[in-house]
């Protein structure tokens, strides 16, 4: 599910795979890979996505729907 988020919202975004691996500081291959569900992404790359594209990591990994990041309050 990661792998369709991640290209879905890159294409949304008018974006190609070559200008997030830049970003992400990797190959373009290597991204190519995670789009693919090939391999697995690591959860800092994960961060780096949520934060370049404005959401939160369960969006990304599929468990909700909503793009909106949480809060950065912290729960008690």
């Amino acid at each position: 599910m990661i792998f369709e988020r991640i290209r879905n919202i890159r294409e949304d975004n008018d974006l190609t795979q070559s200008q997030i691996a830049e970003f992400l500081n990797i190959n373009q291959r290597t991204y190519s890979r995670y789009e693919r569900g090939e391999i697995s992404i690591a959860v800092e790359t994960l961060c780096k996505l949520a934060d370049y594209y404005g959401t939160s990591l369960d969006y990304l990994a599929g468990r909700t729907d909503i793009k909106t990041p949480y809060s950065s309050k912290k729960i008690k």
